[in-house]
């Protein structure tokens, strides 16, 4: 097939009409690469399971496990940059001179990737011109461990991976009163972002908790996926 049909057959599959798509581009590999409206996080559910089933019960065990406290879940985590940060015991609201037998440890769990937009199958002018939409999406659990268990921090960078372009937070609240024991949907759409995004930097933690046994809070399902959708102004 000849250049002009694989860029014919490029802005037939993603309906590009509109969008800058000069001919110095390799639409083959382009085409090959699929790049918009695929996830591009690599090992996106690495606990193994879907957020469309609920998530496992606690199991509690008979007699506590020997061996040193565990902060971090068990789980395939390869494309994944993983850290572990042990908080100091929360004492806050106990009483002077309460005895206290045993107290929670808790702990984030870090997981993070950068997700390189050319290397994906992306072109310049589509990123600086046309910025199309750029949708995150994660899940986690309503584990009941602790008020604040999940965060999330998404940065979109320049060609160095160190400039933020722009960036997005998003630090949940639970509510403890009622007992809840679902999935919970993060998500966030970038768009009109400027020229300049290369990178994606897509990070989230975790908080598990270590009392006579390991309580994690699990998540599945993250995604960041460019969208065929021009920004809107």
């Amino acid at each position: 097939m000849s250049a002009a049909g694989w860029k014919q057959r490029c802005e037939a599959e993603w309906g590009l009409q509109g969008a800058p798509m000069p001919d110095a581009v390799d639409w083959k590999s382009v085409y090959e690469a699929k790049p918009l409206g695929r996830n591009l996080l690599k090992n996106p559910a690495p606990l193994g399971f879907s957020k469309d089933s609920p998530p496992p019960e606690p199991e509690y065990p008979d007699a506590p496990p020997s061996g040193p406290p565990r902060f971090q879940p068990d789980g395939d985590f390869a494309g994944w940059t993983t850290s572990t940060e042990v908080l100091p015991y929360d004492t806050s609201g106990i009483p002077a001179g309460v005895v206290i037998c045993a107290l929670p440890r808790y702990s984030w769990f870090t997981l993070e990737q950068v997700v390189d937009l050319k290397a994906e199958g992306l072109w310049d002018e589509l990123l600086d011109t046309f910025q199309p939409e750029i949708v995150i999406q994660d899940w986690y659990e309503e584990s009941q461990l602790h008020e604040f268990i999940y965060q999330l921090h998404v940065k979109l960078l320049g060609t160095d991976k160190t400039t933020v372009i722009s960036e997005h937070t998003a630090k949940p609240t639970e509510d403890l009163s009622v007992y809840s024991h679902n999935w919970k949907e993060v998500s966030h759409v970038f768009s009109s972002y400027g020229p300049g995004v290369r990178y994606v930097h897509f990070q989230h933690r975790l908080k598990n908790s270590f009392l006579n046994d390991f309580f994690p809070t699990r998540f599945t399902g993250s995604s960041v996926i460019v969208k065929p959708v021009k920004s809107s102004s």
